[in-house]
Order: C-alpha cells, then sequence, then structure tokens
C-alpha cells in the first residue's frame, strides 16, 4: 500500500532565500538547510517499502524525521531538532495517494526505553515478590508463638483474619500464595529479543511506518525476522514503510526502493550496487575457501 507517493524538498533558491533571510541571527547553521542540494536532491518517490541508505550525517534519519514531522506521525520519544527544522518542514510538501489511518515513528531510543522500562516494571515486580515471601514466613511465625492471630475477632478484624487465613489454611503453599498476587515477569532475556519485542507490538496494523535503524540491538537472526515481518505486514495489513538503515539485511528487502543518500546526484539504486555491501561481499568472497572446508 502506498499513502505517501512523493516527498518534495525545498529547491537550492529557495534555501538560499531562507538562509540569506536569517543571515542576521546569531546562528552558525541552518540545518537542515544546506543539507540536500548538495547532493542533488530535491525530492523522492515512495513504494510500499522505502529504503534510505548512507552513513553518518548523509541525511537519512534527517528526511525520516522530516516526514514524520509532516505528517504529524505518533512519537514516542523527542528527537534533536534544530532551529531552522520546523522552517524546513513547512516548506517541504508530501504528496498522498491516500490518507494513512495512523502514522507511527519509531526510533532506536525508543526501542532503548522501552526495555528500559520493562526492566522496571521487573524490578518492582521482584520487590513485590520479595515482599509476600516475608509476609508468608512472618505469619506463620506469629501463628507458631500465637495461634490466636488465626481467629476471628470480630466485622473490624475480617480482613486482617482473611489475609492470614489465606497464608495460614490447609494446602496453602507459599508458592500459590504469591503466584496468585504476583503479575507474571515480562519475559526479557537480551537487547535483540526485547527490540524483537516491541517491534511486533508496535507492528500490527495497518498504518505509516517510518523506523530510523531498527537493526539497532538485532542480531542478524532477528534482522531477518523483523525483515520478513515487514515485507508480510505491508502486504497483509497494506502498511507503508519509510526505513532508514544501512544493514545489508534489511536492504535486501522484497520490492524495496532504494536512495544512496552517500551518491550524488541522490538516486534509487539496486541493494547489491550499494558500497557497503559490496565491502560485505568483498570480505566473503575473500575468505570463502574457509567457509567451504
Amino acid at each position: 500500500m502506498i499513502y505517501i507517493r512523493r516527498l518534495a524538498l525545498p529547491g537550492e533558491m529557495e534555501e538560499i532565500r531562507v538562509i540569506k533571510d536569517e543571515k542576521r541571527t546569531v546562528f552558525n547553521t541552518f540545518y537542515p538547510f544546506n543539507l540536500f542540494p548538495q547532493k542533488g536532491l530535491n525530492g523522492m518517490e515512495l513504494d510500499g517499502i522505502t529504503l534510505l541508505y548512507g552513513g553518518n550525517g548523509s541525511g537519512k534519519s534527517t528526511i525520516i524525521n522530516v516526514m514524520a514531522s509532516k505528517v504529524r506521525a505518533l512519537r514516542r520519544s523527542d528527537f534533536n531538532d534544530a532551529p531552522f527544522f520546523d522552517k524546513f518542514v513547512e516548506m517541504c510538501t508530501v504528496e498522498y495517494s491516500r490518507t494513512p489511518p495512523k502514522s507511527i515513528a519509531l526510533t532506536s531510543d525508543d526501542v532503548f526505553d522501552y526495555a528500559i522500562k520493562a526492566r522496571a516494571v521487573n524490578d518492582g515486580i521482584d520487590e513485590t515478590r520479595n515482599d509476600l515471601i516475608s509476609k508468608y514466613v512472618d505469619v506463620h511465625g506469629m501463628y507458631e508463638r500465637n495461634p490466636e492471630i488465626g481467629r476471628l475477632k470480630g466485622l473490624d478484624d475480617y480482613e486482617r483474619w482473611r489475609e492470614t487465613w489465606e497464608i495460614l489454611s490447609p494446602g496453602k503453599t507459599q508458592s500459590s500464595y504469591i503466584k496468585k498476587r504476583t503479575p507474571r515477569n515480562i519475559d526479557l532475556h537480551s537487547n535483540g529479543e526485547t527490540s524483537m519485542k516491541y517491534f511486533l507490538e508496535m507492528i500490527d496494523e495497518d498504518a505509516l511506518y517510518f523506523l530510523d535503524e531498527p537493526e539497532n540491538s538485532l542480531s542478524v537472526e532477528y534482522q531477518i525476522q523483523l525483515a520478513e515481518y515487514m515485507e508480510a505486514t505491508a502486504i497483509a495489513t497494506k502498511s507503508q514503510f519509510v526505513i532508514a538503515t544501512h544493514s545489508p539485511i534489511f536492504l535486501s528487502m522484497k520490492n524495496a526502493r532504494i536512495y544512496d543518500l552517500d551518491s550524488y546526484p541522490v538516486t534509487s539504486c539496486e541493494w547489491t550496487k550499494l558500497h557497503n555491501v559490496r565491502k560485505y561481499f568483498d570480505f566473503f568472497m575473500k575468505h570463502k575457501s574457509e567457509f567451504d572446508e
């Protein structure tokens, strides 16, 4: 599904006029102005899956943030914009094929925050569990010293008696008492599993998704799984994906349009022609005999 057909960026003359008007300010940078004219890029056509490739500072994350801001995509974390970012976004235009039901921006910071919060929840659950263990042991110890605590002394005493009796009742083991009162820990074993869990939770409906370097914290195995999942989601839920990445796994996604932001002028190209991908290929071919042994 294609929701956004095209992104148009300000032309060089438009940028020059803005910068000229702002020369009187104290700013010494006009980012994101002066970035894309130098690349010969004034816009791009988008497909169901569009991949933005390039090194650090190439502008791929900037385009993700510009597009997400332009369509007012939902965000879970802020991003580092700049004094002229909003002006730049205002000068950009998007051409819609149809209006997306929802737009969502997912970043590495979102995944990191998700992991931190999940571990905080687990820490809280562990603390609750420890408190319940202490209470179970204390009640049994008090009952051995004074069996009277197991008796109901009146309506005002009901809540205390009920909780005490739940601990002392025949067949009530420590594990069953604690399990009934403790939520399950979130099952997190590694950064890769946590990241994968986050993406599976967030990418689950018909929407326009912006992803900024989703390969961070993902092993090759999980990158393959996520790439296949997004390919299937693009078809099954009629979603559109715009992804900034330098991962060969994501760059090899089927039927994706790829823009090489390290080239001049910026053009769409095949993933096997990208510089970093060729470096990987040359490296493995150099060691081919070791794999064949």
